[in-house]
């Protein structure tokens, strides 16, 4: 398993990404996923992070809607796949639930709205590294996520579920554990050496620091097929 995930990263992420690559992403993924809102100054980078002591959470219904609580036992993600991708994201505290996916042309392309999009030079759900999706701060999108920073620098975010849905059917539970505001790199997401995933968005129209949410893995498992494959309606943003 060690030697397939050190191939998988040599491929998907070589040296050049590790260096000077980084740079590279920092200049183009967290420069273009601006909101509408403007007149917000850079800031220190804050970073909130959840007590190590378990919390309550819940298990994700196939349907994505909230369900009862209770306290999962993490368990080990499923062997991974050729050619799954994420398909959908949801957090259902936040009133989140968008189709995810391919992001078009590099990493210059301005995203497109009314979808998230995944980092192809990172991982999907399942490989043991980092999912990094990420999503305008607008309405019906990321918004609630940026919103909900903003209080108490996002404190009510931790302890929060996400679900991660795949091509070939699967549901990924995770929970929030950080939000991590007025970020400028990608460095922790591909240093991460666990199963997590990262959402990102902006927080100011032009401001090139963004907003980072990071949740630990839970659990996963099968799921209906109209569930993991939501039909996306993305549009270029105005």
């Amino acid at each position: 398993m060690g030697s397939f995930f050190d191939l998988l990263r040599t491929r998907l992420i070589p040296a050049s990404l590790t260096a000077a690559g980084i740079a590279l992403i920092t200049a183009g993924l967290l420069s273009y996923t601006t909101p509408v809102e403007t007149g917000q100054v850079e800031e220190t980078p804050i970073v909130i992070e959840a007590s190590p002591t378990p919390t309550q959470t819940a298990i994700a219904s196939p349907s994505g809607s909230a369900p009862a609580s209770t306290s999962p036992t993490p368990s080990a993600a499923p062997k991974f796949p050729k050619g799954r991708v994420a398909t959908r994201v949801v957090v259902p505290g936040l009133k989140i639930d968008l189709p995810v996916v391919k992001p078009p042309g590099n990493s210059s392309t301005y995203p497109l709205c009314d979808v998230a999009m995944y980092l192809r030079d990172l991982y999907q759900p399942g490989q043991g590294k980092a999912t990094y999706i990420y999503a305008h701060a607008r309405e019906g999108m990321f918004l609630p996520m940026l919103d909900a920073s903003k209080v108490n620098n996002g404190q009510g975010m931790l302890g929060l579920l996400v679900q991660v849905y795949t091509s070939d059917d699967q549901l990924f539970l995770y929970e929030i554990i950080s939000v991590r505001r007025h970020q400028t790199d990608l460095n922790r997401a591909i240093k991460a050496k666990t199963e997590q995933l990262w959402l990102q968005t902006s927080e100011g129209f032009h401001i090139p620091q963004k907003l980072q949410v990071v949740a630990k893995f839970i659990t996963s498992g099968p799921t209906r097929h109209a569930d993991a494959h939501p039909t996306p309606h993305p549009v270029v943003c105005g």
